[in-house]
Protein backbone atom coordinates (compact mmCIF):
# COMPACT_ATOMS: atom_id res chain seq x y z
CA UNK A 1 0.00 0.00 0.00
CA UNK A 2 1.29 3.47 -0.76
CA UNK A 3 1.91 5.98 2.03
CA UNK A 4 -0.14 8.64 0.22
CA UNK A 5 -3.24 6.40 0.41
CA UNK A 6 -2.79 5.79 4.14
CA UNK A 7 -2.36 9.53 4.75
CA UNK A 8 -5.71 10.17 3.02
CA UNK A 9 -7.49 7.44 5.00
CA UNK A 10 -6.06 8.50 8.40
CA UNK A 11 -5.27 12.23 8.36
CA UNK A 12 -3.32 13.56 11.36
CA UNK A 13 -3.11 10.13 13.06
CA UNK A 14 -0.46 7.69 14.22
CA UNK A 15 -0.48 4.40 12.34
CA UNK A 16 1.38 1.14 12.90
CA UNK A 17 3.00 -0.10 9.71
CA UNK A 18 5.12 -2.92 8.34
CA UNK A 19 7.80 -1.92 5.83
CA UNK A 20 7.56 -3.96 2.63
CA UNK A 21 10.09 -2.22 0.38
CA UNK A 22 12.68 0.43 1.12
CA UNK A 23 16.00 1.86 0.00
CA UNK A 24 18.94 3.27 1.93
CA UNK A 25 20.54 6.59 1.03
CA UNK A 26 22.80 8.84 3.07
CA UNK A 27 22.31 7.04 6.38
CA UNK A 28 18.51 7.10 6.04
CA UNK A 29 16.02 4.40 5.13
CA UNK A 30 13.34 5.61 2.73
CA UNK A 31 10.26 3.41 2.98
CA UNK A 32 8.52 3.00 -0.36
CA UNK A 33 5.75 0.48 0.26
CA UNK A 34 4.04 -0.46 3.55
CA UNK A 35 1.32 -2.68 4.97
CA UNK A 36 -1.08 -0.95 7.34
CA UNK A 37 -1.43 -2.86 10.61
CA UNK A 38 -3.70 -0.45 12.50
CA UNK A 39 -4.43 3.15 13.39
CA UNK A 40 -3.07 4.01 16.85
CA UNK A 41 -4.47 6.46 19.41
CA UNK A 42 -2.09 9.26 20.39
CA UNK A 43 -1.94 7.99 23.97
CA UNK A 44 -0.81 4.52 22.85
CA UNK A 45 1.63 5.51 20.08
CA UNK A 46 4.81 5.41 22.19
CA UNK A 47 3.93 2.04 23.72
CA UNK A 48 3.13 0.58 20.29
CA UNK A 49 6.43 1.88 18.92
CA UNK A 50 8.40 0.34 21.78
CA UNK A 51 6.61 -2.99 21.30
CA UNK A 52 7.25 -3.01 17.53
CA UNK A 53 9.62 -5.68 16.28
CA UNK A 54 11.63 -6.13 13.10
CA UNK A 55 10.24 -4.13 10.22
CA UNK A 56 7.20 -2.80 12.11
CA UNK A 57 7.07 0.82 13.26
CA UNK A 58 4.70 3.64 14.22
CA UNK A 59 4.60 6.82 12.15
CA UNK A 60 2.45 9.95 11.98
CA UNK A 61 0.52 10.77 8.82
CA UNK A 62 1.50 14.45 9.03
CA UNK A 63 4.79 13.45 7.36
CA UNK A 64 4.74 13.57 3.58
CA UNK A 65 7.29 10.74 3.20
CA UNK A 66 8.52 7.95 5.44
CA UNK A 67 12.20 8.55 6.09
CA UNK A 68 13.86 6.81 9.03
CA UNK A 69 17.31 7.60 10.39
CA UNK A 70 19.53 4.54 10.61
CA UNK A 71 21.17 4.30 14.02
CA UNK A 72 23.87 1.92 15.08
CA UNK A 73 23.34 0.58 18.59
CA UNK A 74 26.46 0.94 20.63
CA UNK A 75 26.87 -1.68 23.32
CA UNK A 76 28.81 -1.35 26.52
CA UNK A 77 32.14 -3.09 26.70
CA UNK A 78 33.32 -4.50 30.00
CA UNK A 79 36.94 -3.72 30.74
CA UNK A 80 38.82 -5.85 33.25
CA UNK A 81 41.77 -4.31 35.08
Amino acid sequence: MKWSSIRKMYPNRFVKLKALTSKVAGGKEIIEDVALIEAVDDEKATRELLNSKGDEFVYHTAHENIVLEIRQDMGFMRVRW
